[in-house]
Formats: C-alpha cells, structure tokens, sequence
C-alpha cells in the first residue's frame, strides 16, 4: 500500500479539540506523523491561520469541506480557497431528511451543478461528500447517492465516505465502482461499521474491507485518501498516526 503514501491526507475535522486549542501545534503534529496533505472544514474562518501553518509545516490542502450549499457568500468561499491552494471544495453534509424525497434529492443535485458553475470561475471544482443516510434511501432501485449522481453535471465530483456506505448499507468496493470516474476522493476510516461514532477507531483496527477499498476500481481517479475519525474513545492523535503507520506499511 506504499504507494498511496503520498496521496494521503487527514480530514482535520478529526481533530478539532485540538485545533480549537491550538491549531499550529496540531498541524505540526500533522507534519511530524508524515501527512503532507490535509483536509480543512471551516475554512474560511481559519484561513490565515491555516496559510500560515501550511507554510510553516510545509502542508497542502487540496480539498476542504464547508457548507458551501448553505452558505451565504459562495464568491468568498471559492476566492478563500483559491487563496490557500485547495482546488477542490466539497459539501459535506446535507440533512438526513431530505434524502427521502426525490424532488428534494434533484434540488441539492441542481444546487451543486449551479455551485461548480460558479466555483469554475476561480477554477475550483465542487463536490459533495455521503453520510450514511443517502445510501440508506433508495430512490429509483437505487442508492439515493447515485441518484444524485444521475442528475449531477459532469463537473461536480463525489467523495466517498467508505464508511458511511457501509453503516448505510451498501458494499463500499461495489458503490465505488458504480458510481466510477466521479469518484476523486475516498474517506477512509474505520470501527465497528455501526452507527456510535464513539466505536470508530484507527484505519486497520476496525470491520472495514481496507485492502479492497484501497483497490477499489479506478484508483487512478482518486486525488487524495482522506483519513477521519468523526469521533472516537481512543485518542485522536494516536488513532491518526496508527492509521497513516498502517496505510504506508
């Protein structure tokens, strides 16, 4: 798996306690572990923080996460992520409830193609991110996730959150492959496949088909790897550095 190692990154979301403290020394951390990539979220709040930590611990980020369907300034999002590099700005969470109605599913579709039409301006390309809940519904005969994809513009891209699929219901490998060249962006993590986000745990340790995801068709679309913990009862710091130990072994 060696050869992911410089396609790896970590969703900074999985450290937020510690970068509420003191979000220098958590990216030197970062740094130190051997990520040279990270995934912010609110990152126009911390940009300037981020830039300068970037810098000072020779960090990149090609993707971030922000509510960017819900988010009043779309120009300053796009525009702020120019600024720091990132290329790729995705959408991270639509409510759960919406995922049940299909005239709900094609307006979040509709959202997300006039979002990349923009983003293209500042040559960002947008994205959205799967929790468990578009799996779960069906729409169609299919996965309301790839209903989505149906009515997405070319544009838009998908990162999957592998773990979710499976908490949601779906063969992560398979959803993968279905969904094809979309896919520019896995989340990998891992745990108990179930819902408590306190079961997750480092990459490697958990129920998940790592090996097979990891391989999963078309990696050579995949940009980034993107390791996340939602929340854990280990400690963070150590379930991220396990994790990059056992995707670089």
């Amino acid at each position: 798996m060696s050869h992911h190692k410089d396609r790896l990154a970590v969703q900074l979301y999985t450290l937020r306690d510690a970068i509420g403290a003191d979000l220098d020394a958590t990216l030197a951390r970062v740094a130190s572990i051997g990520y040279t990539h990270v995934e912010p979220y609110h990152f126009v709040a911390q940009a300037a923080e981020l830039k300068a930590a970037f810098e000072k611990h020779g960090l990149a980020a090609d993707s971030a996460h922000i509510n960017l369907l819900s988010h009043d300034d779309q120009d300053l999002v796009f525009q702020t992520a120019k600024d720091l590099g990132i290329t790729y700005v995705i959408d991270p969470f639509t409510p759960p409830a919406l995922w049940s109605d299909t005239a709900e599913v094609e307006k979040i579709a509709a959202n997300l193609n006039a979002a990349a039409a923009k983003g293209a301006e500042y040559g960002i390309t947008v994205g959205y991110h799967n929790h468990a809940w578009e799996i779960s519904n069906e729409i169609d005969g299919v996965t309301a996730l790839e209903y989505l994809a149906s009515k997405l513009d070319p544009a838009v891209v998908l990162e999957v959150d592998t773990y979710w699929a499976q908490v949601g219901g779906a063969d992560p490998v398979a959803l993968v492959a279905k969904l094809g060249d979309r896919v520019r962006f896995l989340h990998i993590k891992d745990g108990d496949g179930s819902t408590d986000t306190k079961n997750q745990t480092a990459v490697g340790s958990g129920s998940l088909p790592i090996e097979a995801i990891l391989h999963a068709p078309t990696p050579d679309n995949i940009v980034r790897f993107v390791v996340e913990l939602d929340d854990s009862s280990v400690d963070m710091f150590d379930a991220v550095a396990d994790s990059f130990a056992y995707l670089t072994k």
